[in-house]
């Protein structure tokens, strides 16, 4: 799949949120899973409101008391939709990432620089799961800035994994954020018009 043709809908001030249903757009080609990640308080669910196209869902998730996973939704060219899924940050429900994780393409782990030890489940899990991710650092107004080598180092992350700044309130920052995962998805997916190497 090739996500470097795919471009996000431009921001509108403030993102409007059609009344259900919605029905997708008559271009749609794909609909692939994307996870928002990481500690409780990091601004998942603000993130998820700020880009979402729809009004964003507040879905249940687990048999015990009520647990809200944030559902959003953005189209890409008019082709490509994105689901964002963004489940609790709690330390008690980290076992709920495990569970969302099927299916998933990708994911965006937001960080709070000030707690940056909250997010190290996040990124073992999407590790394990084998699950390509980008490392968000949410400017919070009281929050040190942390450059990318030392954010890298901290979380243990390889180079390969981009590290950008974001500000989850504004859509367009949030926007860029997934556009960083689209083209690290794309970068990393298999090139199928690759021939294969000859034997020597």
């Amino acid at each position: 799949m090739d996500y470097s043709v795919y471009e996000l809908p431009p921001p509108s001030s403030p993102a409007p949120h059609p009344s259900p249903p919605d029905p997708l757009p008559d271009s749609a080609e794909r609909s692939v899973k994307v996870l928002v990640v990481g500690g409780f308080g990091v601004g998942k669910t603000t993130l998820v409101d700020s880009v979402s196209e729809i009004r964003p869902l507040r879905a249940a998730a687990g048999t015990g008391p009520r647990v809200a996973v944030d559902v959003g939704r953005v189209t890409c060219g008019g082709r490509l939709v994105l689901y964002l899924f963004g489940p609790p940050g709690q330390q008690h429900l980290w076992f709920l990432l495990d569970g969302v994780l099927d299916g998933a393409i990708g994911a965006v782990v937001l960080v709070d620089t000030r707690r940056l030890h909250d997010s190290f489940p996040a990124v073992d899990r999407l590790e394990r799961g084998g699950v390509p991710f980008v490392v968000a650092a949410n400017l919070f107004p009281d929050a040190p800035l942390c450059p990318a080598g030392d954010l890298r180092a901290t979380l243990d992350l390889p180079g390969s994994v981009p590290v950008v700044t974001c500000d989850a309130r504004r859509t367009g920052s949030s926007r860029g954020v997934l556009l960083t995962l689209l083209r690290h998805l794309h970068t990393t997916a298999p090139r199928r018009d690759t021939p294969p190497r000859r034997a020597m």
